[in-house]
């Protein structure tokens, strides 16, 4: 699990044209990385949608934006298509990634993990740096401290 002051670790996931992005590639660039539980639902819209309402922002800082979920390729292509997302949706449907990035089990009562995403973000910057982090946190406040920690 990666954490603030720590290089973050590669990973390899399909996007939602089924193409093979790695993290790795976007080094000289700042990275914010979101994860999020499933799409098509309320709360992963409006974190998404977030994001793509401040794309101009983002870009003007040199950082670029990816988001993980389980879904499917397919599934996160029609839902990036719906909903505009100028950005890279990642799929990791056996939690891979998700797990060693901390954000696999969803914590309950602090005992019990469901077995889903916890609603995460990263920021890294362009030396592969994780400068902000952020586990079980809301929709709009992903957004909102990502954009700060940029």
């Amino acid at each position: 699990m990666p954490a603030i002051g720590e290089t973050a670790p590669d990973f390899e996931l399909l996007n939602q044209d089924s193409l093979p992005t790695r993290l790795k590639k976007y080094r000289g660039r700042k990275v914010i990385i979101f994860a999020f539980p499933q799409a098509y639902t309320a709360g992963c819209t409006e974190q998404a949608c977030g994001f793509r309402d401040q794309f101009p922002q983002i870009e003007a800082e040199n950082a670029v934006i990816l988001g993980i979920s389980p879904d499917k390729p397919d599934t996160l292509k029609r839902w990036k298509i719906e909903n505009n997302l100028q950005y890279d949706l990642l799929s990791d449907p056996t939690h891979q990634t998700l797990q060693e990035w901390g954000a696999w089990g969803k914590p309950i009562l602090g005992l019990i993990k469901l077995r889903r995403v916890n609603r995460s973000f990263w920021v890294i910057n362009e030396e592969g740096v994780v400068i902000d982090e952020q586990r079980g946190i809301s929709p709009t406040q992903s957004v909102e401290r990502a954009l700060k920690a940029l």
